[in-house]
């Protein structure tokens, strides 16, 4: 049975999902447990962690730490950030004209990121990006991914429902968040999770990059479409 739903909200991961910022946030993760005199966990496990706070991440990577030790952690991954890595990662090559196109289309556009507020505005500034979202969330805004609490806040404040609405990340995180706020998603596969994991987390599809998502939306608009149509000439 083909849907006919029809999406108005379209909300954006950041990390990962519109930018290529994983190189960028495993090294400072690797750099922060070396400041601590720490044996760092291998890279792959650091990028399964991206999209996540720095308080879940702490405890992903480090369980059982102290409060103190894992103060410290996310302070020295906090300089790390700001420090060595000021300028902000690039874009994923098709963003900027992907956000066009669908604002273009009145789609309503949102953010909602495990990163902290004063890294994801100073991204959006920097980017030139910040004029195409209506809203944004971030884990010092909410509880972190995969809580709900981003999407429902940011479904409320536009006033669109959830059938109405749209999740677009690159890890189970982001899946899982959307279907815990009983919304649909789509994965990108620019991240560190992979299709089968986020097939199996209940992506309506995996697209190779956000540049996809107008022609995936424009066809599945045009499928429903013609399924609403024949189904009223049917009856």
């Amino acid at each position: 049975m083909v849907s006919t739903r029809q999406f108005r909200l379209l909300v954006f991961d950041w990390d990962g999902t519109l930018m290529d910022s994983a190189a960028s946030i495993a090294a400072c993760m690797l750099e922060s447990f070396r400041d601590l005199g720490l044996e760092a966990p291998p890279e792959e496990d650091l990028r399964a962690t991206i999209g996540l706070s720095l308080d879940d991440t702490l405890h992903r990577l480090l369980p059982g730490c102290s409060q103190a030790e894992g103060q410290r952690w996310i302070a020295a991954y906090r300089q790390h950030w700001f420090a060595t890595y000021r300028n902000p990662p690039s874009l994923f090559a098709p963003v900027p004209e992907t956000l066009d196109v669908l604002a273009g289309q009145n789609y309503f556009l949102a953010v909602a990121t495990g990163k902290g507020r004063e890294g994801l505005d100073r991204d959006l500034d920097a980017t030139g990006l910040a004029c195409h979202f209506l809203t944004t969330r971030t884990a010092a805004d909410a509880p972190s991914k995969p809580h709900p609490q981003m999407l429902l806040d940011s479904m409320a404040e536009l006033g669109v429902g959830g059938e109405e609405t749209l999740m677009v990340g690159d890890t189970t995180f982001d899946l899982m968040m959307a279907r815990s706020a009983g919304v649909a998603a789509v994965a990108v596969l620019t991240g560190a999770h992979r299709r089968p994991q986020l097939m199996e987390c209940g992506a309506l599809d995996c697209l190779e990059t956000v540049g996809q998502l107008p022609g995936w939306l424009g066809h599945r608009k045009g499928r429903a479409s013609t399924s609403l149509s024949i189904g009223v000439f049917i009856g």
